[in-house]
């Protein structure tokens, strides 16, 4: 893999033209809060009540079955809204079952990663994120592919998103608050994770915002790029029967 080629068994191919089915065979669990920023832009609204305090455990919430898209085809856009949060994420594969494992050995659990874009209906919450702003249709593309995780250091990923080729957002795994091999070993303390399932680390602070028509590019460092097309979801119905 080399930018917007892939290299296969002695032969090239333009990633954008082929069709590709999203790498996804277990559940996906997504984490709030994990990056210092997005804490911090809360400032102190984590004291009130009923919280009052900063979270202790690393937040989750989970993308369903339905939200699942691959590289390439459409997001849609809900009618009556203008924008979409458009949150990249760095996604952990498990290549076995994980439960209790201690932070020294979490990533020997781990298969490889991948690229999510969590999107999102702009609204406002802060630990209870809402399934009708997170859970739509094709709200959660995935792909292009599963990178080894051999060579890669998790916790240092430069992570950018382009929208119509203009850098919107440049951030880095790097201001997690909880490192890969952390969270994963505080979520296997209360929950296990199998074969196939996948863990987004977090979504940077300040998601970049995208309307229709908008074609997004999300790049993780060492992992590759995913790309779709922002699409109203009255054009992607016309004509079926619900």
């Amino acid at each position: 893999m080399g930018g917007n080629i892939l290299h296969l068994e002695g032969e090239s191919y333009e990633v954008q033209k082929l069709l590709w089915d999203a790498p996804v065979s277990g559940t996906i669990y997504g984490t709030l809060l994990n990056y210092k920023g997005e804490l911090e832009n809360l400032g102190d609204i984590v004291k009130e009540a009923p919280y009052n305090n900063p979270p202790k455990a690393p937040i989750l919430y989970i993308k369903p079955i339905n939200t699942i898209t691959s590289f390439g085809m459409p997001i849609p856009i809900p009618e009556g809204e203008l924008q979409l949060e458009m949150g990249a994420a760095l996604a952990v594969v498990f290549g076995r079952t994980a439960t209790r494992v201690s932070e020294a050995q979490a990533l020997e659990y781990v298969e490889g990663y991948t690229i999510i874009n969590d999107v999102t209906i702009p609204h406002e919450s802060v630990y209870r994120p809402a399934v009708k702003y997170k859970a739509r249709d094709g709200f959660c593309p995935v792909g292009p592919w599963i990178v080894e995780k051999k060579g890669i250091n998790p916790d240092a990923l430069t992570i950018k998103v382009f929208i119509n080729n203009q850098l919107k957002q440049e951030n880095s795994t790097v201001n997690l608050i909880r490192s890969v091999s952390r969270l994963i070993s505080e979520v296997t303390e209360f929950m296990t994770f199998h074969k196939g399932d996948i863990l987004l680390v977090g979504v940077p602070e300040n998601p970049p915002l995208a309307s229709a028509g908008d074609h997004v590019r999300i790049e993780i460092e060492g992992i590759g790029s995913l790309e779709n097309t922002i699409v109203k979801e009255t054009e992607l119905t016309a004509g079926v029967k619900l």
